[in-house]
């Protein structure tokens, strides 16, 4: 069995859905109340491959909300993480995928230290970022996209917003090796892991956002984006590709401008119905089809009998992890989403 850890988009997201799955003691509750609730299984799922294998899963909802890093609720965040992971191996759940910020706040906060969760000694091999796929499956938008828009990348200029990141680092690599592109931007708040990273691809230009988003006929954003920013579409090339990596997914309406393309980035489409409910609370176009890739990786894991942290630790995507995980999302059933 496989199992996916989640959260909503904001409290007041969290209050609609609460309402909804039929958890009304939890609808009209505040923040304070998120902080101290529960992790839930709320969805059971049942995935089918295009070779016949069917597995089925659980949806664990961890109840953590990005408000409660904005308001330094850490400890709380941390604690929502660890208690998500404990419930889901208490549950016998052999492959499970850290979705959305649970992975970011468990490397961020060095979780690794905090294995005993009350009476739990977590497993850590029970558990998988999902980057490896979700950087193949931005890899993979690139290059089936960008010729759709008629942007050849032997000459064209790739900008990597969050560039020394898990999966920004891992894109650049693939793009890096697997790809003609003719230019690399690299862009990034730690300056020290950028010249590493150049010095690690023996390519690619350190530019600041400002100087290198006008240069770029394709933007892969995969950071977060600070409050109140905004991105001057005017300044931008005609083509562009811009592939919003992060979560929430905002840029579509953020970047709303002739010429200028914006693609869901990470997102994944299967050839069946999956049987669920929970990818219609998070405003998928097409709830039945369409999933994070995060989420996909532990299905495809679950499909292959692959019970290990496929995905662990801080920049350790290979290009040849990342071959790996996409001729088994290939093999079933998934796809890039390209619309």
């Amino acid at each position: 069995m496989f199992g996916l850890i989640g959260h909503l988009t904001s409290l007041e997201h969290a209050q609609a859905v609460a309402k909804e799955l039929g958890y009304p003691e939890y609808a009209d509750q505040g923040l304070d109340f998120w902080c101290s609730a529960p992790p839930q299984i709320v969805d059971t799922i049942k995935v089918t491959s295009i070779t016949g294998q069917i597995i089925e899963g659980r949806y664990v909802e961890s109840c953590f909300l990005p408000e409660m890093l904005a308001s330094r609720r850490i400890k709380a965040a941390t604690r929502k993480v660890l208690n998500a992971m404990a419930h889901a191996q208490k549950h016998g759940i052999n492959i499970t995928a850290l979705g959305g910020f649970s992975s970011i706040i468990f490397e961020n906060f060095n979780l690794y230290q905090n294995r005993q969760v009350r009476n739990v000694r977590l497993e850590f091999e029970r558990f998988t970022t999902g980057n490896t796929h979700t950087a193949y499956i931005i890899c993979r938008q690139v290059e089936q996209a960008s010729r759709k828009l008629g942007i050849e990348l032997s000459k064209a200029t790739v900008a990597v917003c969050g560039a020394t990141g898990d999966i920004g680092s891992a894109i650049c690599r693939w793009l890096d090796a697997r790809t003609d592109v003719a230019e690399l931007l690299l862009i990034a708040r730690n300056q020290e892991r950028l010249q590493h990273l150049q010095s690690e691809l023996g390519r690619g230009k350190i530019l600041s956002l400002d100087e290198a988003l006008p240069q770029a006929d394709i933007i892969v954003w995969v950071a977060s984006m600070p409050k109140g920013m905004e991105i001057d579409p005017t300044t931008l090339k005609q083509p562009c590709l811009l592939i919003d990596g992060g979560y929430p997914k905002n840029l579509v309406t953020k970047v709303q401008y002739p010429g200028i393309s914006v693609l869901n980035g990470g997102i994944v489409e299967h050839s069946l119905d999956i049987d669920w409910r929970i990818m219609s609370i998070v405003n998928m176009d097409v709830p039945a089809r369409q999933l994070f890739a995060c989420f996909a990786e532990s299905m495809l894991l679950e499909f292959e009998k692959l019970h290990t942290n496929f995905s662990w630790g801080r920049n350790q995507i290979t290009v040849e992890k990342m071959e790996q995980i996409g001729q088994v999302s290939v093999k079933h059933g998934f796809r890039p989403l390209l619309v």
